[in-house]
């Protein structure tokens, strides 16, 4: 596959993570979020950055577990939660590639404690703590979308905190 092709499948899963974070709604952000998500995952497995795919994986299967979390009560378990990350510590361990692969495993790990939150100000919060360790391992894989993705992602969830409100961000949201 041409480097320009994978470099394109970057681009188009950034839009849909800079759409994500200008939706209120925590439902329409998992799906948008879900979406980038599998197009990062397949960018990163051409392109052999496997603890990254691996983590994008995590970040998948988190995204469906809570747009079924009002199906399905387990899912909002802390046990579940715990699940998921010991998961995610197995998948990087597998595919060490050294100290990068920590990157991959900081931001999904710190984004999924604040996605479970269901918590719009925590779920912004957990992320401008994960986007800089993505950044810095889209950086160092050369995944250009990915770059883009997270600088455009922190200064989109920073656009959301001024319109939204912090502090509104921290109600539960009306049902959708």
């Amino acid at each position: 596959m041409s480097e320009t092709l994978i470099q394109i499948i970057g681009f188009i899963a950034m839009a849909f993570f800079i759409i994500s974070y200008q939706i209120r709604s925590n439902r329409a952000l998992f799906l948008c979020q879900l979406l980038g998500c599998c197009l990062f995952c397949l960018q990163f497995c051409i392109m052999g950055a496997y603890t990254g795919a691996l983590g994008l994986l995590v970040n998948i299967a988190r995204n469906v577990l809570l747009l079924k979390a009002n199906d399905w009560p387990w899912v909002r378990r802390r046990t579940t939660l715990l699940g998921i990350i010991l998961l995610l510590l197995v998948m990087t361990v597998y595919t060490w590639a050294g100290w990068i692969s920590l990157l991959p495993f900081i931001s999904v790990a710190v984004t999924c404690v604040g996605y479970w939150t269901d918590n719009a100000q925590k779920i912004r919060l957990s992320q401008l703590i994960g986007s800089p360790c993505t950044l810095l391992y889209d950086l160092m894989i050369r995944s250009w979308g990915g770059v883009l993705s997270e600088t455009i992602t922190l200064l989109s969830i920073i656009i959301s905190i001024f319109r939204f409100g912090w502090a509104n961000l921290d109600k539960k949201e009306a049902a959708c």
